[in-house]
């Protein structure tokens, strides 16, 4: 029997369902996720970056994602890194986000 590996919507899915509890906004529309890649066997691993490096959730939201993501079907092992270049900046929330 094949294994169902996880598809990128349902990941990106899973993204938009974790919130900056300071703004209100998914992550994921807030632009805060840099890269997210799943490989031939459903490991996953995201790049994010938070609105600044002082950033009061830092030691919570990443892993939240990682919690997020590992509830997807077909997901394996995943991996959340924290970067902060390029820094993040309003230009690269989505337009919902900005409304």
């Amino acid at each position: 029997p094949s294994v169902k590996i996880a598809e990128s919507g349902a990941v990106v899915a899973a993204l938009s369902t974790v919130y900056d509890p300071e703004i209100s906004v998914n992550i994921y529309d807030l632009g805060l996720i840099y890269s997210r890649d799943i490989d031939d066997v459903g490991a996953v691993s995201v790049k994010m970056t938070l609105t600044s490096p002082t950033c009061p959730v830092a030691g919570i939201l990443p892993g939240q994602v990682a919690e997020a993501v590992a509830a997807v079907e077909g997901v394996g092992e995943v991996t959340v890194e924290l970067v902060w270049e390029p820094p993040w900046d309003q230009s690269m929330m989505s337009d919902v986000a900005k409304v």
